[in-house]
């Protein structure tokens, strides 16, 4: 049996070089971002024109970690108003070129332009008649000269000292790919309310697609009790519906006021308050802040903060009480 040999144990780490190293990284990173920006012009501008007469999808695709890229700019993309998908390059050869047709543009990266998995499938996209768009640092090689547009991500120096690990070069197209998203974003007149429908299941879907009438109480559960109940009568509505308030209505069932936990503890403060024999309707918060069903439940957070309250009536046009919600509602739909 072979003996294991164990690795040689790890020099001591001098915690200065560790942040010398980490500041030298950042600092050619961002000089790389930095001259990125002069280089936006006639052939960024071609680029967005381009994809925003294209009547198919934005195909991205490259080799490596520059495939990591196009991967995280064909979402970004997509997210954001222009339909976009990844291709793998060396898969595209093998069938998956199926999955890009003439109506669609590709936008293909690779620092050095000599990418062979790319240039493979070149033939293929002229044939097609299909336009692309070039990401590289050599608007010279082989890539870059037969792009329709190649956009100049070219840098100093990687942040590697090896010189051999893409870090600058991806920082680099990573930030173009960004640039062209957002660009195409404000383009298009793209909003939040856009963004919310295709992130439904994220924390901002939750805020700008969720209605008040999503999450609010509603009929049996809405706590009310009619002006003459007594104070008694009104306790035993809020336990028993547990929203810490109870709408105070008339016989057809429009809003008179509030009756709160607060106006309890104020009744209380106030000695000459005979609690046995007061109606409701003598305590109770006249004018109380309410909301539509139709309302955003983010605008629900919003009142409630604003005036520091932790429960709304939600009213109709006629002002008639047709649900109620608070702060927990809220928190449960992850909208707080």
């Amino acid at each position: 049996m072979n003996a294991r040999i164990a690795p040689p144990a790890p020099a001591a780490v001098d915690p200065a070089a560790l942040v010398t190293s980490a500041r030298r990284v950042i600092g050619i990173e961002a000089e790389a971002i930095r001259l990125l920006e002069p280089r936006i012009g006639a052939d960024f501008v071609a680029a967005c024109q381009l994809i925003l007469k294209c009547e198919g999808r934005v195909v991205c695709s490259g080799m490596g970690k520059s495939g990591h890229i196009a991967r995280k700019i064909a979402a970004t993309l997509a997210s954001t108003g222009t339909p976009a998908f990844f291709v793998h390059p060396g898969e595209a050869s093998h069938g998956d070129l199926g999955m890009i047709q003439p109506q669609d543009i590709v936008i293909a990266i690779s620092y050095s332009g000599e990418t062979d998995e790319l240039l493979f499938i070149l033939p293929v996209l002229k044939r097609q008649g299909i336009p692309l768009i070039a990401m590289t640092g050599n608007v010279r090689s082989s890539l870059g000269r037969e792009a329709d547009l190649n956009l100049d991500v070219s840098i100093p120096v990687e942040a590697c000292p090896l010189g051999l690990a893409p870090t600058a070069s991806t920082t680099a197209a990573l930030v173009v790919g960004d640039a062209l998203a957002v660009a195409l974003l404000e383009a298009r007149g793209f909003t939040s309310d856009d963004f919310a429908r295709s992130h439904p299941a994220g924390s901002l879907g939750r805020r700008l697609l969720l209605h008040i009438a999503d999450i609010m109480h509603k009929d049996d559960a809405i706590p009310r009790v009619p002006p003459g109940a007594s104070v008694t009568q009104a306790l035993m509505e809020m336990t028993h519906k547990q929203l810490g308030m109870t709408a105070v209505v008339d016989d057809a069932g429009h809003l008179l006021g509030v009756f709160t936990d607060g106006d309890l503890r104020r009744a209380l403060d106030d000695h000459a308050v005979d609690l046995r024999n007061a109606t409701v309707a003598e305590l109770m918060t006249r004018g109380p802040k309410t909301i539509g069903a139709d309302k955003l439940a983010i605008e629900a957070a919003q009142l409630m903060e604003k005036h520091q309250i932790h429960a709304l009536l939600v009213v109709d046009e006629s002002h008639k009480v047709v649900g109620a919600l608070n702060i927990h509602d809220l928190l449960r739909a992850r909208v707080v």
